[in-house]
């Protein structure tokens, strides 16, 4: 434990990211594939000089920068400051290996955010070619930043053997496989599903602003926006279960499997997390496009009001979420796929822990606790004596009872709260409740033991530290489901 865990009540701190970073794919995709929709519908808009069209491309050109400039931006900060408490092992290496990707795609973040802004803020204040030519710029680089980041995102899960083979040699040799790391085997189906969203949340917003002209004061113009922005979403959903295929066809076998166990015992009603959110995807992506071919019809267009295209945000944001969660659920167990576990041990040091201790090098531990778990572990020498000897220290002596226990919060603040809560998301007091500390111990040695037949495995990364530390944090989730939990 080299950080201080960030503990979130009731949500957890896994299910903050998710939060944010949901929000901030829904906002950053349309903020890339609107950046193609200005352009595009400015050029069709002069060439056929539609000066309605232009008045109508101003206010979504307004829109548009307040909420990919400020929202986009605020929620991309809040990811980077949730994935550094909730987990900043992996937040390291990301920063430290990827340093020079980041820094090329702040310097093309810089650029996108200019030239949008100069986009909007020019807008008849400059020849028209000069302004197409920022909105192109925008578009170019909004991608850009796309490309970039969608290799570090896929390297997480897919690294490739060459970076897994230069790291495990730990020569630090890693940084000369950089391009093989980054476009590694879910690069590029990746970046076609993504380059889809992005064009299809163009249509979205464009349907959002199109529903707020006024049908019955310029008929023409609002079913033209409308149909037009809806020409945006058919090709892309049509196309994107291709994209989906070539991904999961190129994602490792045993991530691919946890999808492929859930699909084929649907009919006994097995489902997987990731089954269930497979199936959601494809249900609000099927819903998104029948919506909208449905009530943006010629004959609906000029009926088609704000809470209707909301609707349809709100269906396309389903189909983004449950992509997102889909994504990082077929990592499990790891944060980075055979580097580093979700609770940011890395596959190189569980010997090291399990010999060691994982509280062994901890700042977070002061010497009068040590000198506490010693006399503990001088005492007792098997799980017997220390299931029996529980139950009467926890009478007789409450100061060594605490310390014991403290040992094993220690070790589930440390390992087990990337992902689980006590009482709210992931809650251990459900997980747990109806064992006594035998079956306690039992789940917890399986998890330390780490067996390759073990139900657990796909999902849960292994439990390190030495015997007495298991023993400690076995004593303390039986003391907790012993417990009721505190009334609110």
């Amino acid at each position: 434990m080299n950080y201080p865990v960030w503990d979130v009540p009731i949500f957890g701190s896994g299910l903050v990211i998710a939060l944010i970073a949901i929000f901030h794919v829904f906002i950053s995709h349309f903020a890339i594939g609107g950046g193609f929709y200005l352009p595009i519908t400015e050029m069709i808009a002069r060439r056929k000089g539609r000066a309605d069209w232009l008045a109508v491309l101003k206010k979504h050109a307004k829109f548009f920068l307040i909420l990919t400039g400020i929202f986009g931006a605020v929620t991309g900060v809040g990811i980077w400051f949730a994935i550094g408490l909730a987990n900043p092992e992996a937040t390291s290496t990301l920063i430290h290996y990827w340093v020079f990707a980041w820094g090329i795609e702040w310097v093309v973040f810089i650029v996108e955010l200019s030239s949008i802004a100069a986009y909007y803020y020019l807008w008849g204040r400059i020849s028209d070619s000069l302004h197409l030519k920022l909105g192109w710029l925008y578009a170019v680089t909004a991608w850009l930043s796309l490309f970039l980041i969608n290799g570090i995102l896929t390297f997480m899960l897919t690294p490739g053997r060459a970076w897994l083979e230069a790291i495990a040699a730990g020569t630090h040799q890693e940084t000369f496989v950089f391009w093989a790391a980054f476009f590694n085997p879910t690069f590029w189906p990746s970046l076609f599903v993504r380059t889809l969203i992005c064009l299809s949340q163009a249509g979205v917003f464009a349907l959002v602003t199109a529903s707020l002209i006024d049908g019955e004061k310029q008929p023409e113009l609002k079913t033209e926006m409308v149909l037009w922005a809806r020409r945006w979403l058919l090709p892309t959903f049509l196309l994107l279960p291709v994209g989906l295929f070539w991904y999961l066809s190129n994602v490792p076998p045993a991530h691919r499997a946890l999808l492929e166990l859930g699909a084929s015992t649907i009919g006994q009603g097995l489902f997987t997390i990731l089954t269930r959110l497979a199936l959601v995807l494809a249900l609000s992506a099927v819903a998104t496009v029948a919506t909208v071919y449905l009530f943006t019809s010629a004959r609906n267009a000029l009926g088609f009001r704000l809470g209707g295209a909301l609707a349809v945000a709100a269906l396309a944001y389903t189909t983004i979420g449950s992509t997102e969660m889909l994504r990082e659920m077929l990592r499990k167990p790891y944060v980075i796929a055979g580097h580093m576990f979700s609770n940011g041990v890395r596959t190189s040091e569980v010997a090291r822990f399990n010999k060691e201790g994982y509280l062994a090098r901890s700042q977070w531990v002061s010497p009068e606790e040590r000198t506490k778990w010693a006399v503990a572990d001088a005492i007792l020498t098997t799980a017997q004596e220390r299931a029996n000897w529980a139950v009467e220290v926890r009478e007789k002596n409450p100061l060594l009872w605490q310390a014991v226990t403290a040992r094993g919060e220690l070790m589930f603040r440390g390992q087990c709260m990337a992902c689980h809560t006590l009482d709210g998301y992931r809650p251990m007091r459900v997980f747990l409740k109806g064992r006594d500390r035998k079956s306690v111990a039992n789940l917890v040695n399986i998890l330390h033991g780490y067996p390759e037949n073990s139900p657990y495995r796909p999902f849960m990364p292994p439990l390190v530290g030495t015997q007495p530390e298991i023993e400690a944090l076995t004593d303390y989730l039986a003391a907790l489901v012993a417990e009721k939990p505190a009334k609110k």
